[in-house]
């Protein structure tokens, strides 16, 4: 199997290990497999006979082995044990899946990880493939990132301890929920470093992006990506797609549909990639909060990213973000997967015009039947309702997840939907304070971090001064 970016127009490829440790392309774009492995029936029943026999990790690594052939079968099988198990999560299930009480609507549990978020899925295995590719080289990475909350910590504890590993993550200053500000903030290790940006999500993003594009830079101290546009990140979130139409369905033919909580497409572009294999997956249900450029996106065809100005603070913070990174990926598939196409609209008409219009495009006509795209957005009322409704029926959700389901409601049919859960209630307290009167329990294991000494330093919005902070701390390469 080889990858391509999405901005390559001389047919350059490159191995899975190639990519892993390199996140963004050098031409700036992203990388994706230059086809798509097909999934047929038969494949689909051996995978269901091998998540009810052997497991999660089983099947990650059989979904995983369509795209990785750099890595022997027995050292992937190790990983993705390593990855995916009941020490590292809540329960040997790994993703258990549970229908509300109104029928029709499943939820995807995918918050059972070490930092209760969704993230951890993808990243405990991102942070196997790392030591055992870094291993393999005898080199060392930096981490550049940068999160609305859950990534960041996510990363960072998948990543802590990790022999070769330093980690800088970049966080929007006073966005996150004291929850998640002491998940990472509270991490005291010389190779974690936190940085409150004085700015919002995007800002973050945009130095990350500035500071991966000076290649000579990357270079000299090794940087790679945990964020959604390493590869690494969206193969992971393929399986649970699996899985959970496997735990929906009893045939290979029986359709499903996902409702997934986005704001930097990387959740939604794994279900994408999960379709495009051949999963039966009828509408991908896209949900964003106020902030809803992707809404507006794939119900008009116009892709206007907001200025940090323009981006809502809401009570489901990490969505709130108005440049999605991964779109790129969908837009490319859209396109035909031409490379001048795709220049023209995220180099030349975002550069320039700082939006671009697919609306008379003959593939966007076809966004809903060819790839099964529907979209809606949910405010503060919507998810504040939706939490406490669901509370007086024994269930509770987080507030992003409360978005999915109010948008999923819109788009119900007579195939099973599942919504794809981002976090534990406890990471978002106030708002389920607001929404049921009382506050989420705080589970055991997480009541040290909430009055331990914090670990972040404030960084302006300068990428010069980003990178005179990790030269400071990261001894380049050779020296």
């Amino acid at each position: 199997m080889r990858y391509r970016s999405t901005r390559d127009i001389d047919g350059e490829t490159a191995s899975f290990s190639e990519i892993l440790l390199r996140g963004l392309a050098p031409d700036g774009g992203l990388y994706l497999p230059v086809e798509y492995p097909r999934v047929d029936a038969a494949t689909l029943r051996e995978w269901r006979s091998v998540l009810q026999n052997e497991g999660y990790a089983e099947l990650g690594f059989r979904v995983l082995s369509l795209y990785i052939d750099d890595i022997p079968a027995e050292d992937l099988r190790g990983i993705c044990q390593r990855a995916w198990n009941g020490e590292v999560f809540a329960t040997d299930e790994v993703v258990p899946v549970t229908e509300l009480p109104e029928g029709g609507i499943w939820i995807a549990h995918l918050s059972d990880g070490p930092t209760a978020a969704f993230k951890d899925m993808a990243m405990q295995l991102l942070g196997q493939l790392f030591e055992y590719e870094l291993a393999r080289r005898g080199t060392t990475i930096t981490i550049l990132g940068a999160t609305s909350g859950d990534t960041g910590s996510a990363a960072e504890h998948a990543m802590l301890g990790r022999e070769g590993v330093d980690v800088f993550m970049l966080t929007p200053a006073g966005r996150m929920t004291p929850f998640q500000q002491a998940q990472m903030f509270s991490i005291d290790d010389p190779h974690i470093h936190n940085l409150a940006v004085e700015g919002v999500f995007d800002d973050c993003q945009d130095l990350v992006k500035t500071v991966m594009g000076d290649a000579e830079f990357k270079k000299r101290y090794r940087l790679g990506a945990v964020n959604s546009i390493n590869w690494g990140r969206l193969l992971a979130q393929v399986v649970y797609y699996v899985a959970a139409w496997i735990k929906v369905t009893e045939r290979e033919d029986q359709q499903v549909s996902f409702a997934v909580p986005t704001g930097n497409f990387g959740n939604i572009c794994a279900g994408h990639i999960a379709r495009e294999m051949g999963l039966p997956i009828k509408h991908l249900v896209l949900a964003t909060n106020e902030n809803d450029v992707l809404d507006e996106f794939f119900r008009t065809g116009l892709y206007r990213p907001r200025s940090s100005r323009e981006t809502a603070e809401t009570s489901s913070p990490s969505m709130d973000i108005s440049k999605a990174s991964n779109v790129e990926r969908f837009v490319f598939d859209l396109l035909g997967r031409d490379p001048v196409r795709l220049r023209k609209r995220f180099v030349e008409q975002l550069g320039n015009d700082g939006e671009f219009n697919l609306s008379q495009t003959g593939e966007f006509a076809t966004i809903e039947q060819r790839h099964g795209f529907v979209s809606g957005s949910s405010s503060h009322a919507d998810r504040i309702m939706t939490i406490r409704a669901l509370a007086e029926e024994g269930v509770l959700v987080d507030p992003h997840t409360a978005d999915a389901l109010r948008v999923a409601r819109d788009h119900l049919g007579t195939e099973p939907m599942v919504v794809l859960e981002t976090a534990l209630p406890v990471k978002f307290a106030a708002t389920i304070q607001e929404a049921t009167g009382q506050e989420p329990e705080l589970p055991e294991r997480f009541v040290p971090m909430m009055d331990a000494p914090r670990h972040v330093d404030p960084m302006p919005n300068d990428a010069a001064a980003l990178k005179k902070y990790i030269a400071e701390r990261v001894s380049p390469q050779g020296s």
